[in-house]
């Protein structure tokens, strides 16, 4: 019989799992799904109570905090629905070393957001463009440092030159 022929489906038999799934991280499993919904959740209750000191205003004139306090919200509801449903979902991952890459992505925003202040945005914007391109996404030096620079003078000329945003910058 050929894949051409009436009764055959293309690709693989009915059940057989995808060609990629050798190369995947086995699923996280109810526990793994409660403590990511877990994280989630404290995200949000981190931002409500860093956004109710801001104010929250009214909804005729909103204070700093609103945005930040309704996102706060949304998030945490995202964290108690997927802990709600931490049984009963099975396309999450577990942590490999590929999780890896998502704890140095954090924690080198984490360290742009440290130093902005300091020693403006040009050198941090881009040592993490060249970071995230060469070693998160795995593309040339040359590509890295090109795509970077041309990334960074492109934020300067729009937030800079033209918006007149009032960012820490060096030149």
């Amino acid at each position: 019989m050929t894949a051409a022929e009436p009764g055959r489906a293309d690709g693989p038999a009915a059940g057989a799992p995808p060609e990629d799934a050798e190369h995947r991280p086995p699923p996280a499993g109810p526990l793994g799904n409660a403590v990511a919904a877990a994280a989630v959740a404290a995200l949000g209750i981190a931002g409500i109570a860093g956004s109710v000191p801001l104010g929250l205003g009214s909804a005729a004139e909103p204070s700093a905090g609103t945005w930040p306090f309704l996102v706060s919200t949304a998030i945490t509801c995202l964290g108690i629905a997927l802990a709600v449903r931490a049984r009963q979902t099975r396309d999450a991952e577990a942590f490999s070393s590929a999780s890896w890459r998502v704890v140095f992505g954090l924690a080198s925003m984490v360290g742009f957001v440290a130093v902005i202040g300091v020693v403006g945005f040009e050198i941090p914007a881009l040592l993490l463009s060249v970071c995230w391109l060469r070693f998160l996404g795995r593309e040339s030096w040359r590509l890295s440092l090109l795509t970077s620079a041309g990334i960074v003078v492109a934020f300067y000329l729009v937030f800079v030159g033209v918006l007149a945003v009032p960012i820490p910058h060096l030149f």
